[in-house]
């Protein structure tokens, strides 16, 4: 059981909930996980827009397979209801998410309530996280820039992986490489670092970012692609995952994206199994 944290410094897109959608839905078709998204943000639609097609009736269904309790509030607002009755076991969190893949992969949504509401159930994120991992093979957390400091180091602390996103305009990666002097936990070997939304054609490969950030390991990407671009528009991100799984030739863009997409999960995975051997 794995918390994997996604970061990125809040001062550029980088592309973050995009590739945790594109990261889980992987593994959760190639690999024998049972995954839990959280979005840590307030009323944001990205990662819903993903799998799911705006409907005007609320619906609690997923894609393979309907969730437990349709007349529960979903996603954090719910969940956040129940904790403060200290009534919520960590098996129970399932009934507040919406499922992609049943027994594989599942949502929890992003909290609905205003901005002075969000600033304090901000404060419950690493409680529900650490619940969440009591049950979950993994628990993929997108971390929102808008969280106190506080929070963010409590999070990233108990993380046992912490993706770092970048894009690859170089004041991003320089401005990393800032933050990184000035913070300890960014040193960490428990970090791995991602550019989003990647082109092979510029200047800033990954050999060339790896190079200049003085990076060991060859930097992993997300790359720019149109299909899954228009697919996390639609909610249709497992029907092109599920498409494109056998497309093995990597001069072809989706081919390639595929690709990338896999070595990263291989990354991420090897990375945690690594560094639970090393404890």
């Amino acid at each position: 059981m794995s918390v994997v944290t996604f970061w990125n410094s809040g001062k550029e897109q980088t592309g973050k909930t995009l590739a945790i959608a594109a990261i889980s839905t992987y593994m959760a078709i190639e690999h024998n996980y049972r995954i839990l998204v959280i979005s840590t943000s307030r009323d944001d639609k990205v990662l819903e827009n993903c799998f799911w097609k705006p409907k005007k009736t609320k619906k609690n269904l997923g894609l393979f397979g309907p969730n437990t309790n349709i007349a529960m509030e979903e996603g954090v607002d719910g969940l956040i209801k129940i904790m403060k009755s200290n009534k919520l076991a960590p098996e129970n969190i399932t009934n507040y998410t919406k499922i992609v893949f049943k027994d594989r992969l599942e949502i929890l949504q992003s909290y609905k309530g205003n901005s002075e509401e969000y600033k304090e159930i901000t404060n419950m994120y690493p409680d529900i996280i650490n619940l969440a991992n009591n049950y979950y093979d993994l628990v993929l957390v997108d971390l929102d820039s808008n969280i106190n400091s506080y929070v963010v180091e409590k999070i990233i602390g108990a993380s046992n992986l912490v993706v770092i996103n970048l894009s690859q305009r170089l004041t991003c990666i320089d401005n990393f490489l800032e933050i990184r002097e000035k913070n300890a936990m960014f040193k960490s070997k428990k970090t791995l670092l991602l550019v989003g939304r990647y082109d092979k054609y510029s200047k800033y490969s990954i050999k060339n970012i790896s190079r200049y950030m003085n990076e060991k390991n060859i930097v992993s990407t997300i790359p720019y692609n149109t299909l899954f671009f228009e697919a996390a528009e639609e909610g249709k991100v497992p029907d092109l995952f599920l498409r494109l799984r056998k497309t093995v030739d990597e001069d072809d863009r989706n081919g390639f994206f595929i690709a990338e997409v896999g070595r990263t999960v291989e990354n991420i995975i090897y990375r945690l199994q690594n560094l639970q051997a090393k404890r």
